[in-house]
């Protein structure tokens, strides 16, 4: 069963292929951090339009790496929620386009589960039920997952997400949009210890986050500072530790809660190096595995729309399979509540 998987959330144009018995078949992605960039920040109306002059010539892509055609798709998985509305629209609108002219299905995936199900894709791949770490620029979430579709919150941010402090931080170090990831390259030639910022509701009982205050510590700090190179990479070294204290320990006390002992990792922050080896360290104290997603598959991409589709595929008795004849997006979109708000 072939499916065409089709991302366009926020600010990437990801586009593959998945087959049920052969696998990922292939994969394209348009990232435009390079025009954001200019802005500080993503521009929804710049996103959207980007979207629609990416998005049929990466698809054609795909199906030539695939060594596919068109009329050979069983079904076609697009995300239908969280993110820009506009951007959504786009890849919502060719999903269910291509849907009823080839007469197969179309699925509207959550934006978050093709994450927390992109692990899944790697080998090895953990096993239901697991604790899933969901950490990007938009969200902080930890999940049980107990199944296709069967997720329960354990606790979420409650301001800022942990990719979202990494990239204003960055900005308030002089660093452009997006600076996640050279705040934790910097990070790298700081002094450990040299600063210490505050561990936000380390100790608050539940497993709810809060990262809108290391930005405000980070500021006050650089206010105080004859900020050098090294006091530079000092401040982002401190901070970067603040966060994945945070991060390593809530993940290790839904483990302990849930008595589960597979923890999966996934979004843009999954692929922060001192986060992998922190929670691999204090994982192994506690007897659990720490699964992650590929590299290429931590930030948005269509590679984990696919998937999600074909296990939501393969959950649908097939002769109820119907091609779109509508679609909506979904904005906002809550996770747990999924099985309920599907149209």
């Amino acid at each position: 069963m072939l499916v065409l998987g089709i991302e366009t959330s926020c600010d990437e144009t990801g586009i593959a292929i998945f087959d049920t018995e052969r696998g990922l078949l292939s994969h394209t992605l348009h990232s435009q951090t390079a025009m954001h960039s200019e802005y500080g920040g993503v521009v929804p109306e710049l996103a959207s339009r980007d979207h629609i002059q990416r998005i049929l010539p990466l698809i054609k892509q795909a199906l030539h790496s695939a060594d596919c055609r068109l009329h050979q798709l069983n079904a076609i998985a697009y995300t239908q929620g969280p993110g820009l509305a506009g951007a959504l629209l786009v890849g919502a609108s060719i999903g269910a386009g291509l849907s009823f002219a080839l007469n197969i299905p179309a699925l509207g995936i959550h934006h978050l589960e093709g994450h927390l199900l992109s692990p899944l894709l790697s080998t090895p791949a953990p096993a239901f039920p697991f604790v899933a770490l969901l950490v990007s620029g938009g969200h902080t979430q930890l999940m049980q997952v107990n199944g296709v579709g069967d997720y329960q919150l354990l606790g979420e941010t409650v301001d800022d997400a942990a990719g979202e402090a990494f990239d204003k931080t960055a900005k308030l170090l002089g660093i452009d949009y997006p600076g996640g990831a050279a705040l934790a390259k910097l990070a790298q030639q700081g002094r450990p210890g040299h600063f210490n910022f505050p561990r936000p509701m380390l100790n608050s009982g539940n497993f709810n986050f809060s990262f809108s205050g290391l930005k405000t510590a980070a500021l006050t700090l650089i206010n105080k500072q004859d900020v050098t190179e090294q006091i530079r990479a000092d401040i982002a070294c401190a901070f970067q530790q603040a966060v994945v204290d945070v991060l390593t320990e809530k993940s290790l006390a839904a483990l302990s809660q849930t008595g589960l002992k597979q923890l999966v990792v996934a979004g843009g922050v999954g692929a922060n190096t001192e986060l992998r080896n922190n929670l691999n360290r204090r994982a192994a104290t506690q007897n659990a595995t720490v699964f992650y997603p590929e590299l290429e598959f931590c930030t948005d991409n269509g590679a984990m729309i696919a998937f999600a589709g074909a296990l939501r595929l393969q959950t649908i008795v097939e002769k109820s399979w119907q091609p779109a004849q509508s679609f909506t997006v979904k904005p906002r979109w809550d996770l747990e509540r999924i099985e309920e708000s599907e149209d």
